[in-house]
């Protein structure tokens, strides 16, 4: 089952089950979805194209990464509740992101990647950013990854 079939299917128990919060969510996720499905028409794509499993993942990790920067801001302002609103809804996204590899997995990762893309210099960062992009999307937070990457080319 696909990330969107289970996003529908969840969507589904949430309306049954009456759990507002968890709907309210999801339905944010489907909008950004949604959007982004409608700009790809816009770019010239075939009628009824949508957009794959690996942007649906990137989408689901953006949502993700907003929300924690603004749970971080509304606990820095004194606002806890909304922090725990935020960070609920996190908790509720990450159940259709693939599971995260931890720091020794992703540091094997990152090893296999710049052997795959023979890097040696820090003018392959690119290269090697492509390769666990296309292998690990979902699975590690890139922002995290780059500076290790770059730290093995230095």
């Amino acid at each position: 089952m696909d990330v969107r079939q289970r996003l529908t299917a969840a969507l589904k128990d949430a309306m049954k089950s009456k759990e507002a919060d968890r709907l309210s969510t999801l339905r944010l996720i489907n909008a950004a979805i949604k959007d982004r499905d409608i700009a790809l028409r816009g770019t010239g794509a075939e009628e009824g194209a949508t957009v794959g499993t690996d942007e649906v993942l990137a989408i689901l990790g953006r949502m993700v990464k907003q929300r924690q920067e603004s749970a971080r801001a509304y606990e820095e302002g004194g606002r806890l509740e909304l922090a725990e609103k935020e960070l609920a809804e996190v908790r509720v996204i990450e159940d259709f992101l693939p599971r995260q590899l931890d720091d020794a997995e992703t540091e094997a990762a990152v090893d296999a990647a710049i052997v795959e893309a023979d890097a040696d210099s820090i003018r392959d960062m690119g290269r090697v950013m492509a390769v666990l992009k296309g292998k690990y999307m979902g699975q590690m937070d890139f922002g995290r990854v780059g500076p290790m990457v770059k730290s093995k080319l230095g």
